[in-house]
């Protein structure tokens, strides 16, 4: 729906007050103004016109009218009518959907022709009374909400379940959907065959209302699916060192269908990190380990595209650095959900049900709430720290840690024999105290302290706990945020969040401070 008129009717001297309101809060309401101009006669600049040809033009042109009834019925013409009675009548006549606000609940010191005007007004629509601006404003808001949703401008559906204006069934692919009937009936033993028709699978899949496709179908198996879903990308950018800088080395904006975007996402990622070939006994074809486990780099893209929120303007963005990869997703946690509950076993609450479906049934997600947990697991078999889950304005953001403490980096931080050695514990233990230290290297107390101390403050060691025998040293992830005491910033054992230092983290954090409260 484009933006329409609202035409406000009263009598202008007695409820100016309510009239300047309403206007105000419909071009400063973000959810009204995008559907509504509001027009007041005493907005118009001075003209040669008859004002009462201009109030009955700006009715006929009007998607909605809103007539404001007080004491008073104002100034008439030859035939006895005033110019609020007259537009009340003209709106009715032209079909525009009419909202009636009466002020007060006593009609005794109405005017007969008002109270008249209100008999009328009751006969034909549901009238709403008020007895403050506040309480004007309200009831405002609840009938014009109750119009954009009758008229089908608000969407009470997700979004994968709403029919996608325009759209056909000749958008649809055939190749793509004779693929994934290939690939369902493979993974999940899908009940159609490869050859079904675009109509009896979506039928099967829901994705039909009244023969049109919803917009699940077109991002899943559209020939062109931005075509109807522009936003539906994925940006993959990689980066050199630890923070967004320009040039930007490598760049990449995929498009296609989800399935497409995830492939094509993975491989991204992929051919910038470190692999290694392990050649196979029992195989001629050599085993390839990636850094991070290729599963989880596919769990954190494909959970984006699968799960994020496809009325934001924003993209999936994936970005790759020295020392971690970041996946931003348009979105934010189901009701309910919590960042903590990520990592441990919890239900599956997928943002698009119909477009988490077909990605169940080619394997590309299982649906049950493990994703997450098996990333961190993953991570852990990998010697990797745990993945970070935070929520940035409106972006759910995963990060996934490399292994940035390669050989060829401790050469370069000059650490010695001792240090490296204390590298290696670390990534095998997970962690070292001070009498691990000490036991395994046969040094003094103070030997392994400056040792310690001096890995912490060049950022290969994090420190965990202040003093005391609770105190223990964890592998430092580059880019953290250190203390005035070289310690990782954060509350108890907690780690510290990393400092990315880049433009879109500065971005969302300004954003996530533009719509608190909203």
């Amino acid at each position: 729906m484009s933006i329409g008129v609202l035409f406000i009717s009263s009598v202008q001297k007695e409820l100016q007050q309510e009239r300047y309101a309403m206007r105000d809060y419909i071009s400063g309401d973000p959810l009204l103004r995008r559907f509504f101009r509001p027009f007041l006669f005493e907005d118009l600049p001075a003209a040669d016109r008859n004002s009462s040809n201009v109030y009955l033009d700006a009715v006929d042109r009007c998607k909605v009218y809103v007539g404001i009834f007080g004491n008073e019925y104002g100034r008439e013409n030859a035939a006895g009518l005033s110019p609020t009675e007259r537009e009340f009548d003209r709106a009715t006549e032209k079909g525009v959907y009419r909202i009636v606000l009466v002020k007060g609940s006593n009609d005794e010191n109405r005017q007969p022709k008002m109270r008249s005007l209100i008999r009328k007004a009751e006969s034909q629509l549901i009238r709403r009374r008020f007895s403050e601006t506040p309480d004007l404003i309200s009831e405002l808001y609840a009938s014009l909400v109750e119009y954009l949703a009758t008229t089908g401008a608000l969407q009470t559906l997700p979004f994968d379940a709403t029919p996608c204006p325009g759209a056909t069934l000749n958008d649809i692919s055939d190749e793509k959907l004779k693929w994934f009937l290939r690939q369902a009936r493979q993974e999940r033993n899908f009940p159609l065959v490869e050859s079904s028709t675009a109509t009896q699978t979506f039928e099967h899949l829901n994705l039909l209302d009244n023969g049109r496709p919803k917009y699940a179908a077109l991002v899943l198996f559209g020939e062109k699916p931005q075509k109807f879903v522009p936003v539906a990308e994925v940006k993959c950018l990689h980066f050199h060192g630890t923070e967004v800088q320009k040039p930007i080395p490598s760049y990449q904006l995929f498009k296609g269908t989800a399935f497409e975007q995830v492939d094509q996402a993975v491989d991204f990622v992929l051919s910038k990190l470190d692999r290694k070939v392990i050649p196979r006994k029992d195989s001629p074809a050599s085993k390839i380990e990636y850094e991070i486990p290729y599963e989880v780099i596919r769990e954190a893209i494909v959970n984006a595209i699968a799960h994020r929120d496809y009325t934001s303007n924003a993209a999936v963005q994936v970005m790759v650095f020295a020392d971690r990869f970041e996946v931003w997703n348009p979105g934010a946690l189901p009701p309910g959900m919590t960042l903590d509950q990520l990592r441990r076993p919890h239900p599956s609450i997928p943002h698009n049900p119909l477009i988490a479906d077909p990605l169940y049934l080619t394997h590309y997600i299982e649906k049950a709430g493990t994703g997450t947990v098996g990333m961190i697991a993953l991570c852990q078999q990998a010697g990797l720290p745990d993945p970070d889950f935070e929520e940035r304005g409106s972006q759910f953001v995963l990060t996934v840690w490399r292994d940035w403490l390669t050989e060829a980096a401790l050469v370069e931080l000059h650490l010695t024999d001792r240090q490296e050695k204390a590298v290696r514990f670390v990534k095998v233990n997970k962690r070292i105290t001070n009498a691990d230290f000490r036991r395994e290297f046969h040094v003094s107390k103070p030997t392994a302290s400056r040792d310690l101390d001096e890995l912490v403050k060049k950022g290969v060691f994090g420190k965990v706990g202040a003093t005391g025998k609770g105190t223990y040293y964890e592998l430092g992830r580059k880019g953290l945020i250190k203390d005035s005491k070289g310690s990782p910033n954060g509350k108890g054992s907690q780690r510290a969040h990393a400092r990315t230092g880049s433009l879109a983290t500065k971005k969302m954090k300004g954003d996530k401070k533009g719509t608190k409260g909203t």
